[in-house]
């Protein structure tokens, strides 16, 4: 852990060719055009503290973009206030936000790790969470206007987010979940090529959903076609279902079909496309006083029906935390930060995940810090103001537990300057010990 003195400015930041934008005026397609740092407007000409860690971290993202492609060489390490032994990663619902508003200790926890502390230093972090529906930009400008504070998409994780890398691998899509026509929007912006919604069916046949019917709206923007010649090749759940019924006898009439045409029956139930979950959590914080069922319970419920009615298991996959390839990622992208910033290419020797529901965001944690592909330390911290709570025993045991993220963040500083003084009490030590030996 580096103190304030190390972490004083070196020189003025360069340009980083990142733009600002207001997080009241930005749009989805403004954030989708290059490096981009989401601003509330009274920080649009002097920005706060929270810029420095989102511009290094959309630049890191970036960076890690264009080197998976082949079209950059590493970048020139920048001058930094930030340190780089430790950071954080923030669930969102449930830690820094619920029912759409921020958590208190939230706003006040992202000032500390934004440098007002007692030691002065800035702390880098990342969001990464199950939530989905909506694009990485537009959950970035929710949690800027939430929170009140500079934030790129470059700083979040969703649970779909590693879907973009099958886009290549499947043309003909099915996406379910969410508002609207946001996850066809996502699907597009991934790379997919020919993305249906069970919009799209229904209008191609309201027979198909007994009882749904179509508004207006929806009937205005799903696409036409004949769905009798189309064949689907696979299922994504991008985000939790706005109508179960539809939604899982659309998803059955698909797995029990053959090759993913609709109106056909296989004989056997495996012809049918793969289906693939953003997440698997089963409940979920809301604003509700009582946890509420959610993506995890519509996988549940699908497995168990197919079952009913075929006899068969069905076999699922799932995204998002706890799956060891979301950590990956966020390791790949502190690791990539830590690079521009400090020239050091290896991630921060501590991460300290900050989650409130022990089956995704603990579990995870622990198994990704115990698994052999992690290449530091993964510390996990469970709060109380989510899914846990007080008097309940977690299935899967934190490295501890504390009210809310606020103490969070201040029990991980708390452990990092633990290591910095007996660090340096043994490197005294050992020069004492070098200076005895001379003596003699």
């Amino acid at each position: 852990m580096a103190t304030a003195s190390t972490l004083s400015p070196r020189a003025p930041r360069p340009k980083t060719g990142i733009r600002r934008l207001s997080s009241m005026t930005a749009t989805r397609e403004d954030l989708a055009t290059g490096p981009t740092v989401v601003v509330p407007p009274r920080h649009m000409m002097a920005p706060s503290n929270a810029h420095e860690v989102a511009e290094a971290m959309e630049m890191a993202k970036h960076h890690i973009d264009q080197i998976a492609s082949g079209e950059i060489s590493p970048a020139t390490p920048q001058p930094t206030t930030t340190t780089d032994s430790f950071a954080y990663a923030f669930d969102i619902d449930g830690v820094l936000i619920r029912g759409g508003k921020p958590i208190p200790e939230a706003i006040e926890a992202m000032k500390v790790l934004n440098g007002q502390n007692e030691w002065g230093i800035k702390v880098p972090y990342i969001f990464v969470t199950n939530g989905g529906g909506k694009t990485e930009e537009e959950r970035c400008l929710q949690l800027s206007q939430q929170l009140e504070i500079e934030v790129s998409p470059g700083q979040f994780i969703c649970g779909h987010t590693p879907m973009r890398e099958m886009a290549e691998r499947y043309n003909t899509v099915l996406v379910v979940g969410g508002e609207g026509e946001k996850c066809r929007l996502v699907a597009e912006g991934y790379g997919f090529k020919d993305v249906v919604t069970p919009g799209d069916i229904i209008k191609d046949n309201q027979d198909t959903t007994p009882f749904r019917k179509l508004t207006d709206d929806e009937i205005k923007h799903s696409r036409a076609r004949n769905f009798s010649e189309v064949e689907i090749e696979a299922i994504f759940v991008f985000a939790d279902s706005r109508d179960w019924a539809g939604d899982q006898q659309i998803i059955l009439d698909l797995l029990m079909s053959k090759n993913g045409r609709l109106g056909t029956r296989s004989e056997t139930f495996d012809e049918g496309p793969p289906i693939f979950f953003s997440h698997n959590d089963v409940v979920w914080s809301t604003s509700h006083e009582l946890t509420r069922i959610g993506m995890g319970a519509l996988r549940a419920s699908l497995e168990a029906m197919f079952n009913a009615v075929t006899g068969k298991e069905l076999v699922t996959t799932a995204y998002g935390k706890p799956q060891i390839g979301t950590f990956q990622f966020a390791t790949r992208l502190l690791q990539q930060w830590r690079k521009d910033t400090h020239g050091i290419d290896s991630p921060p020797e501590t991460v300290y995940f900050v989650g409130d529901t022990p089956e995704s965001d603990i579990r995870g944690t622990n198994e990704y810090n115990e698994s052999p592909l992690s290449e530091n330390t993964w510390y996990s911290i469970l709060v109380r103001t989510g899914v846990y709570r007080t008097g309940s025993q977690p299935r899967f045991e934190p490295k501890a537990t504390v009210d809310n993220v606020l103490d969070a963040v201040n029990h991980g500083m708390q452990l990092e300057l633990t290591k910095l003084l007996k660090n340096k009490t043994l490197t005294a030590s050992r020069q004492d010990g070098e200076a005895v030996i001379e003596e003699e």
